[in-house]
């Protein structure tokens, strides 16, 4: 069975079910992510014994802000639209990542998923290579594409086949806007090194992290259109799932982006038997794709 032949078996009344969104799920659980934010924050401004170990954890928790802006642009953390709005632009502040233009690429990749040519994630391959891996998940490439952007979307350079030219515009005044805040940031650091140690220094240690999880989304999967064969779930703790709002159940996601990320453990236990791709853990992903890259290298 493939995605839509079981999507077209679900009745009216659980498609109401789990399509419901929740302000109040969705603000508790911005709470508890913001909150740890938070936390870290003052531990780190108080500096705290060992408090340098705080920091890939403050990193940790910044860049897993990238799964919240992610399910802005699908609209459904919040019933409220005005909240996904501003919230996935405030992500985006800290991602260097701006909504706008994420949002036209990421349901471009939803449209295409892992299809080569028309899949945007596909723009930039897949590690093929150890040597490869290891630059992928250093998060340098991504701090060099996503600078990329938002420079081509300021200068009104960026162009590609999913951007609406009727985006363009305010897609470059956000791109415009970021610029500013972030200047601002680097002049405060002629007053205060907050920011290097509460944002700056942590983003760069917990990109990898990120660039871990978002590789076993689909990295390795059958180059198809069946939903259940083209992105894996992967079995992680209650912590993962937490700060990254559920969506290690990825393949449920991509079966149905408008379920709210609440609402993805109910949609997981219905549809578990049709998962194509799975992964008991981002380690055991990890070790099977470079194992498999080993396997690549000509003896």
């Amino acid at each position: 069975m493939d995605h839509k032949t079981w999507l077209s078996q679900v009745s009216p009344a659980d498609r109401a079910t789990l399509t419901a969104r929740s302000d109040r799920a969705g603000l508790l659980h911005l709470v508890g992510h913001f909150g740890a934010i938070v936390v870290t924050s003052a531990l780190i401004i108080a500096q705290v014994p060992y408090w340098p170990l705080l920091l890939p954890v403050q990193g940790m928790l910044i860049v897993f802000l990238f799964t919240l802006e992610h399910e802005c642009t699908h609209q459904t953390p919040f019933a409220s639209t005005g909240l996904n709005e501003g919230v996935g632009h405030v992500c985006g502040v800290f991602l260097l990542l701006p909504f706008r233009w994420f949002r036209a690429f990421h349901l471009a990749h939803h449209r295409w998923t892992n299809l080569p040519g028309q899949d945007p994630e596909l723009d930039a391959a897949k590690p093929e290579t150890a040597r490869g891996w290891v630059w992928h998940i250093s998060g340098l490439p991504y701090w060099i594409g996503t600078i990329g952007v938002i420079l081509r979307l300021a200068t009104g350079r960026a162009t590609a086949p999913y951007l609406p030219k009727t985006a363009l515009k305010p897609m470059q005044t956000e791109a415009r806007v970021l610029i500013g805040l972030y200047a601002l940031a680097l002049g405060s650091l002629l007053v205060s090194p907050l920011v290097l140690w509460l944002w700056l220094i942590p983003v760069v240690l917990g990109q990898p992290l990120l660039r871990l999880y978002l590789l076993a989304e689909h990295g390795d999967c059958p180059q198809v259109t069946n939903m259940f064969a083209n992105t894996r779930t992967t079995f992680t703790t209650a912590l993962v799932r937490f700060i990254a709002w559920n969506m290690p159940y990825h393949t449920e996601h991509h079966v149905w982006p408008q379920v709210p990320f609440h609402q993805l453990p109910d949609l997981h236990n219905r549809l578990k038997s049709h998962l194509g791709v799975t992964a008991d853990g981002y380690a055991a992903f990890t070790k099977s794709y470079l194992a498999r890259r080993n396997e690549r290298v000509p003896k």
